[in-house]
């Protein structure tokens, strides 16, 4: 498992004769990543509910530039902690972490499940209203959600 330009741990799946890595902060990242290893800047999905990523262009991210997009149906729509709309919540995301840390420790442990990952966290909305936060990866589980991510394909040796 290798590392993005932010040292952030990256997701490497073996596919055919090829190798694809995910989990990158941006689509800057994963070019700066793809020039420095050799790859092309692929976009990656997640559409059956597991970890198991086919290439394609359904969601358009290489195009558009985008890292990271989710189609859950019209109803649920989730904000990544890049994307402009996500500043509106974070008094959400405030109050959960203060809640949380207002619990006692062995709530804390069992119930952790509002904030999965503080440094990547994902708002989840149900017809525009505020659900729930999760992460990147949680979200390939989800609401039978189409996840799609950059990636870096590189041939495998």
């Amino acid at each position: 498992m290798g590392t993005n330009a932010q040292n952030q741990k990256l997701n490497k799946y073996e596919m055919e004769n090829q190798t694809v890595c995910t989990g990158f902060s941006s689509f800057s990242d994963a070019e700066e990543y793809a020039n420095k290893v050799g790859g092309t800047v692929v976009e990656v999905g997640f559409k059956d509910g597991n970890d198991n990523p086919q290439l394609t262009t359904d969601a358009g991210l290489v195009e558009k530039k985008l890292h990271y997009y989710v189609d859950a149906g019209e109803e649920y729509k989730f904000i990544h902690s890049s994307d402009p709309g996500f500043k509106q919540y974070a008094d959400e995301l405030q109050k959960i972490k203060a809640k949380q840390q207002q619990s006692p420790p062995d709530e804390r442990y069992i119930a952790n499940f509002e904030i999965e990952n503080a440094e990547d966290p994902i708002v989840v909305l149900k017809n525009d209203q505020f659900e729930s936060v999760t992460s990147r990866e949680r979200s390939k589980y989800l609401k039978h959600a189409h996840v799609y991510e950059i990636g870096v394909s590189t041939s495998k040796s």
